[in-house]
Order: structure tokens, then sequence, then C-alpha cells
């Protein structure tokens, strides 16, 4: 794999867990906040919507 293809999918991991660690926190804390399945789904993507993906493409070009 060549360093650009690398790069990018070190960038797309990142997004991913980004991703993946805002929907289970989103969804926990909208359950705990007595938001049914719905709600507590509607919730956990709208702060997926909400990431800073900016922050981690910005993390990568700081590296350069």
């Amino acid at each position: 794999m060549s360093e650009p293809e690398n790069r990018h999918l070190q960038i797309a991991r990142e997004v991913r867990d980004a991703c993946i660690k805002t929907v289970m926190e989103a969804h926990e804390d909208a359950s705990m906040n007595g938001l049914c399945r719905e709600g507590a789904l509607e919730s956990a993507i709208g702060a997926v919507q909400s990431l800073d993906l900016e922050a981690i493409i910005q993390k990568y070009q700081q590296q350069d």
C-alpha cells in the first residue's frame, strides 16, 4: 500500500472510530435521560452529524 493510500486508510479508520464512539455515548445519554429507542437513535444520529470532521483532517494535515 502506498503512503497516500495508507494515510487515507488511517483517516477513514479514525472517522469510523469517532462515529462509533459518538453513537454509543449519545445513545447511552439519551437512554438515561428517558428517551425511547427511536428518540435515542435520533439523538445518536444527530451527534454523528455534528462530529467535527475538519478536526480529524487538520490533525493529519499538521503531520505533513
